[in-house]
């Protein structure tokens, strides 16, 4: 039998937790989070989980959780079952009409409906949005060539404060509308970045399949200034997939966004983790 006044070591750990995450939980009630979700997290079952329970939390401690989410590789394997190639150019998909047909049902269907129900399953009340719902994301053809791969143009965030006042969870594929109604194909982490920056938030989360931002001896960095952002920049520590990245989360944090957090989403529980104590799991980029 346990001692009530000698607890094991297992529930003091529990404890010692509970009590670190209340100062945080503190600071950031009432605040807006935008996650990217991404990577690992968006597709291993575990992971998915982890994701849905953590965003739900958030909301139970009084922060308002908004995903954005993307869906690159179950795009590309809705398109192979169609027989249809998918075409890069400069590391973005071309997106022609029917092109354009296969991501809107996968990523405001498949994906949207899957992200919704998981949070639903785990106690939140989730409603999935996108870039035409309440007029939320006008854009304009980013480069003729790449198609309706979209550039935002403006991006009005009433159908999500609406939603936050309510309650609810909102979940946003990154799919924005043009002047003639017809639809764009945005990058997520562009999307989630804007979204930031129009609702305020305190924190911008990038779930990603990396630890974080690494050195050139692949060693974590766990804060970044905006100098130090510009140095990995020019000796090319920072390259490929992880510009347009940093390149959001700059200017989110320029744009007023307190931090932006680029965490490892193979690690479980990572985002509460990295919002709720004072352990890094994960990239740090301050506003100041």
């Amino acid at each position: 039998m346990t001692d009530a006044l000698n607890p094991p070591a297992s529930s003091q750990a529990k404890a010692a937790i509970l009590a670190q995450a209340l100062p945080y939980i503190r600071q950031f009630h009432g605040k807006t989070m935008v996650i990217k979700y991404g990577g690992n997290a968006m597709t291993e079952p575990a992971l998915q989980r982890a994701f849905a329970e953590d965003v739900v939390l958030l909301k139970l401690v009084g922060i308002n959780p908004v995903v954005v989410h993307g869906g690159g590789p179950q795009i590309e394997t809705a398109l192979k079952r169609l027989g249809k190639k998918g075409e890069f150019v400069q590391g973005m998909r071309v997106t022609d009409a029917e092109t354009m047909e296969v991501v809107e049902w996968v990523l405001a269907g498949e994906v949207q409906q899957h992200i919704v129900g998981l949070i639903n399953h785990a106690g939140g009340k989730a409603v999935g949005l996108t870039g035409r719902d309440g007029g939320m994301i006008r854009a304009k053809t980013l480069n003729p060539e790449l198609g309706q791969v979209g550039d935002i143009t403006a991006i009005d965030p009433s159908v999500v404060k609406a939603l936050q006042d309510d309650q609810f969870i909102p979940v946003v594929s990154p799919i924005g509308f043009g002047e003639a109604n017809e639809s764009y194909n945005i990058n997520a982490d562009v999307v989630a970045a804007r979204l930031a920056m129009v609702l305020q938030a305190e924190k911008l989360l990038m779930l990603s399949n990396i630890p974080g931002v690494l050195d050139k001896q692949g060693q974590l960095l766990t804060e970044l200034t905006m100098k130090r952002i510009d140095e990995l920049m020019a000796d090319g520590t920072i390259s490929g997939g992880m510009i347009p990245k940093i390149a959001g989360a700059v200017d989110a944090a320029r744009s007023g966004v307190n931090a932006v957090h680029i965490i490892d989403g193979r690690v479980p529980h990572a985002m509460l983790l990295e919002i709720l104590t004072g352990d890094a799991y994960g990239t740090m980029i301050r506003s100041h």
